[in-house]
């Protein structure tokens, strides 16, 4: 080819042999404006492209290496995957996986399982090394929903799909079941952390998440601008607790307006969220109130989330209100111990800056894992309305004063009951003894907690020398 053509394809196709696709498209919408470099532009299949974009630029103002999909899997698309983890890895930066792909290059046989094996080899390496956001938008299936389902946060679009096995395949053995493979169904089982109006709304809230992580697992949690939260809501709470609304909570302690939930239509019982607090990011997780007790879901939620921030170095604000774990026999059944001891190992192992505000109730081992001092919590605060204690006030009462709940009727038990609460599960009572830092009035709690961030911001713990501890999965 004479250099005259060269020059032509250069002024008719910009550079790439992808230009003008979606994939490419949406690689120009993720990274701030004109610091999009694209990389390997003419590598591709024989006459074909190779069905992804991949490159660097700027992300908030941070380095990222991305890559985008557009077209079927084969050999040079994943070589094109494989280096931007390696160069994401040598620079330690994060990388967006924007999915949309019409599945494997049959025609290459073989080659193409080999292909899939190498770009999830490369994800599942730099898992908790550099942060790993996956957009969903358009079709990801097997392997590449396993790729995907291994980042750190998922995002999807709402009529994205995702799914180890085609639901017209599950349909056709018997399986029927409604919105299989929905970005819907994702977010209910706990696959897919947001979703998005669109995918170029997800690759909008991938832009969002970026910018509150850090580059990699050696970098500091991020500092932003930030408006003062208003603590109106946490006003006279105490007196309230029957209207606890962790959302209002949140709303009160964290910086106005970022507050970015996830996985918020998996087990509701309990939220995780990215937020910042006077400027500094931080990870969130909360109870929904005493009324309510942590299922399996709840704590592989919760584990989960925590698990990411900590590989990341990102404090964990966690606000206990909880009735503890849920008692049913088909919980024991299917192991609720091990989902108890797996959200406790992860408490345990986390090296990253741990708070924990008791708000109302922390009784028995919801105390232990996520609020006591001597298994994870660097700082411990409570509320006046705390109740802590070695297990709920009605057991405790019917063990320690069985004398006189004996013949009691109704309402002198519940009158026992309160006069266990204000005297031996008193956060008053537990400070005494050390097993709490402070009880602080709620309206506080923003500042106690900014304080104790800037307190623990030189933590520096490494755990006992291990290939890695043994987590009950």
């Amino acid at each position: 080819m004479s250099l005259k053509s060269r020059l032509e394809i250069l002024a008719q196709q910009g550079g790439s042999l992808d230009r003008g696709t979606s994939a490419y498209k949406r690689l120009v919408a993720l990274f701030d404006e004109g610091t999009f470099v694209e990389l390997d532009a003419y590598a591709g299949c024989g006459e074909d492209a190779a069905g992804v974009c991949t490159g660097y630029g700027m992300i908030g103002g941070g380095m990222a290496y991305a890559f985008s999909q557009g077209g079927a899997v084969g050999t040079v698309h994943a070589k094109k995957v494989a280096k931007v983890y390696e160069l994401a890895a040598k620079v330690g930066v994060p990388v967006v996986g924007i999915y949309d792909s019409v599945g494997a290059r049959l025609e290459e046989g073989h080659d193409v399982l080999a292909a899939y094996g190498q770009m999830l080899g490369c994800a599942q390496s730099l898992s908790g090394v550099v942060p790993q956001v996956a957009v969903v938008a358009g079709v990801c299936a097997g392997t590449a929903a396993v790729m995907a389902a291994s980042a750190d946060v998922v995002i999807m679009a709402k009529d994205a799909q995702l799914f180890m096995t085609a639901p017209f395949v599950t349909s056709a053995l018997g399986d029927k079941v409604a919105g299989a493979g929905s970005a819907e169904n994702a977010a209910k089982a706990g696959v897919c952390h947001l979703v998005a109006g669109d995918a170029d709304d997800a690759v909008e809230q991938a832009k969002k998440i970026v910018s509150l992580l850090p580059l990699n697992n050696l970098s500091e949690a991020p500092y932003v601008e930030y408006e003062e939260a208003d603590g109106t809501a946490l006003r006279g709470i105490c007196e309230n607790m029957q209207d606890y609304d962790v959302a209002a909570v949140l709303a009160g302690i964290f910086d106005a307006g970022s507050v970015v939930e996830l996985s918020a239509q998996f087990a509701s019982h309990v939220t995780t969220a990215l937020a910042t607090l006077a400027g500094q990011v931080v990870g969130v997780v909360a109870t929904a109130g005493a009324a309510y007790q942590m299922c399996s879901s709840c704590t592989a939620k919760i584990a989960r989330f925590v698990s990411v921030c900590d590989s990341f170095g990102i404090p964990v604000i966690t606000l206990v209100d909880t009735d503890g774990f849920y008692e049913s026999a088909s919980d024991e059944l299917a192991g609720a111990a091990r989902s108890a001891a797996r959200l406790a190992h992860v408490y345990a192992e986390a090296t990253c800056p741990k708070l924990t505000v008791v708000t109302g109730k922390a009784c028995g081992s919801a105390y232990v894992v996520l609020a006591g001092k001597n298994a994870s919590a660097d700082l411990t605060l409570a509320w006046p309305s705390a109740v802590i204690s070695t297990l709920s006030p009605e057991a405790a009462v019917n063990i320690l004063w069985a004398d006189k709940v004996k013949g009691s009727d109704k309402d002198a038990q519940a009158a026992l009951v309160q006069e266990y609460i204000d005297t031996l599960a008193s956060p008053f009572e537990a400070a005494k003894n050390g097993y709490v830092d402070d009880v602080i009035d709620p309206a506080y709690t923003r500042s106690a907690l900014i304080s104790a961030c800037e307190m623990l911001a030189g933590k520096r713990v490494t755990n006992l020398p291990k290939k890695h501890g043994n987590m009950p999965l």
